[in-house]
């Protein structure tokens, strides 16, 4: 069995695209998807900006049974798999489906369905609420319905980490390859734009309450005061690069050469951060040397704390403006689980354009000593890409991305 796992499918549903061409487009030239929320009423929040993805009907997509069974997380999670699959070209029967899996990352399930149950049962009784509440508010069930919808009836499950899951979903998938598996669904996916998400995120007192689309997300900035929320995520085919070539893969994007996850020390320990160690990690996994590394893809938190860790971590590995650092979700907003494959799909498309999407509207702080690619894209023979992602409670996760002669 080959060492190597390819990625042969990409599908993406984001504030700026719900397919890879539209988000691509929108993403390659920094175009700004945040906005005002309309998907409930958020007159009387303190932060009342989002990255929403409009035009996206689930009828349009899901079985007409399956609509009012999920959540609108699920709703996203089901079409960008199907995207992802034909994408890589393959249906079910192709492959034996006991080698065939799913993992999925999601930070917090279906919680508009969720809420809106809650107030059928605090409003009307418990007779009123659904049944399939049972399963529509679980953060594993976007795994489930594409495992059934696709035939995959191999190892699955679900990866709950914040933001850092979508990388560790991603890893988990590799490793179900590596164990003789030909073909892993991956990725992330979140949709909290609901009054019950949105004060879940509030009690963190991370987010942004800036009123102005182009300076409310700003990390790396003198001005960073926290993150916009954003709703969506992507998914990856993953395959063993023998499996692949032997079914006559059309499109191969490039390698998940390398992974490597940390957990932080006690806020009050006095020990670094471990993410450092979490980039240190994914570059020995793919035998990588930080000089072959061509952009780097943030975590992008947009609180000054967060921001200088993560700037310190990178300057640490890679030198003092050693290597261009981009965080292309500040035109999205924060995507939860489904934020970093969202970076990974913006990767191998930046090595098969040679071009770094830009930071849109981040005025890089004297404070951070780092390259970063803001304003305006930057043309570059992208060969090798770090992506990086950190979840609240202590999450570090790397992956390297490489690209497949």
């Amino acid at each position: 069995m080959s060492a190597r796992t390819l990625v042969t499918g990409i599908g993406v549903a984001a504030p700026s695209g719900i397919a890879v061409e539209d988000f691509w487009a929108a993403t390659r030239i920094g175009k700004n998807a945040i906005g005002p929320v309309t998907r409930f009423d958020a007159s009387s929040y303190p932060s009342r900006l989002a990255g929403e993805i409009h035009g996206f009907d689930a009828k349009e997509h899901l079985p007409g049974r399956l609509v009012p069974q999920t959540d609108r997380v699920t709703q996203l999670a089901v079409a960008t798999a199907d995207h992802a699959f034909a994408d890589a070209g393959v249906t079910p029967g192709d492959l034996d489906p006991y080698r065939m899996g799913v993992v999925t990352a999601a930070g917090s399930g279906g919680v508009e369905f969720g809420g809106n149950e809650l107030r059928k049962l605090w409003g009307r009784g418990a007779n009123h609420v659904s049944a399939y509440q049972s399963f529509a508010w679980f953060y594993a069930v976007n795994s489930g319905q594409i495992s059934i919808r696709h035939g995959l009836q191999g190892p699955s499950g679900v990866v709950v980490s914040d933001h850092a899951g979508g990388l560790d979903a991603l890893a988990h998938a590799r490793r179900q390859i590596r164990a003789g598996g030909k073909l892993a669904a991956t990725g992330g996916f979140d949709a909290p734009i609901s009054s019950w998400g949105w004060a879940a995120q509030l009690a963190g007192g991370l987010m942004s309450t800036g009123a102005d689309p182009d300076r409310a997300y700003l990390p790396f900035d003198e001005a960073a005061a926290g993150y916009v929320p954003g709703e969506g995520g992507a998914l990856l085919v993953l395959e063993d690069e023998d499996s692949a070539l032997a079914r006559g893969a059309d499109t191969v994007y490039g390698e998940l050469a390398g992974y490597g996850a940390t957990f932080d020390p006690r806020p009050d320990s006095g020990r670094e951060p471990g993410l450092r160690r979490a980039i240190d990690t994914a570059l020995t996994d793919a035998g990588c040397h930080p000089a072959e590394v061509d952009v780097v893809f943030a975590d992008a938190a947009g609180t000054k704390r967060l921001d200088r860790e993560e700037a310190e971590a990178i300057t640490s590995v890679f030198g003092p403006r050693g290597v261009p650092v981009t965080a292309p979700k500040t035109t999205t907003g924060r995507l939860g689980a489904g934020a970093a494959p969202v970076d990974v799909v913006s990767a191998v498309l930046a090595m098969r354009e040679g071009l770094i999407p830009p930071t849109t509207n981040v005025e890089l702080s004297p404070a951070y000593d780092l390259d970063l690619v803001a304003v305006r894209p930057r043309t570059a023979s992208v060969r090798t890409a770090v992506v990086l992602a950190r979840g609240r409670g202590g999450f570090n996760s790397a992956v390297i991305v490489r690209a497949v002669d």
